[in-house]
């Protein structure tokens, strides 16, 4: 099972905000999921990130897979393998 880290979309239409969650890569995005993250906000300035650290560095060193979005916060954020 492909294991991916990735973003949830919620909130109404044209304000959006974000559940970093973990789930199978088949699944669909706002479909089910393993395990939920944090969270991001971009409608506030500045963008909002908000991350369990400990948990998303454990599912990365399990061999979960981040998406280019969530790898770029990740980074800023300041969380690495």
């Amino acid at each position: 099972m492909a294991v991916k880290i990735r973003l949830r979309r919620m909130g109404k239409k044209k304000e959006p905000y974000y559940r970093v969650v973990v789930a199978d890569s088949r699944s669909p995005r706002d479909g089910r999921f393993i395990a939920e993250l944090g969270t991001y906000d971009p409608n506030t300035d500045p963008s909002t990130f908000k991350v369990d650290e400990e948990e998303a560095k454990k599912w990365l060193a399990n061999g979960a897979q981040p998406t280019e979005v969530v790898a770029k916060l990740f980074k800023v954020a300041g969380i690495s393998r």
